[in-house]
């Protein structure tokens, strides 16, 4: 089985986390689910890089990861994923999506009101108690 691990970026601003969407997917299982925004880890790469690199790749926003939060580990059909999710602050709300569908501030009351991908579900649920 496919391991994949990649980093998610949990990015509050006055007190509203940003929540992206996926587009279509071949893997109905995540088609147009929200995430936390982030991506692989390239070889030699340090997680804290990577989260910069990939927010900067998706959203066009600068962050600064601030603490490590939550690392899941879930078993899609296809793949098995093992996510690093860190808290960070951003510079501006203003982004531009670049491979995701919408996106939402939202206050953590609100969060479970989302359609989630599965393995970010656990950082949802402990954010929501954060």
């Amino acid at each position: 089985m496919k391991k994949v691990e990649v980093v998610a970026a949990i990015i509050i601003s006055q007190n509203k986390i940003l929540c992206v969407q996926r587009g279509t997917s071949k893997l109905d299982y995540i088609s147009k689910k929200f995430e936390f925004p982030g991506g692989k880890i390239e070889i030699g790469e340090k997680r804290e890089d990577t989260i910069i690199r990939e927010i900067l790749e998706e959203l066009k926003i600068e962050i600064e990861p601030i603490e490590e939060f939550l690392t899941v580990t879930h078993q899609y059909p296809d793949f098995e994923l093992t996510m690093h999710s860190f808290i960070c602050n951003c510079k501006s709300t203003e982004l531009t999506l670049t491979e995701h569908i919408d996106h939402k501030w939202l206050e953590k009351s609100e969060l479970d009101n989302l359609d989630w991908a599965a393995a970010d579900i656990p950082i949802m649920k402990k954010l929501m108690t954060y």
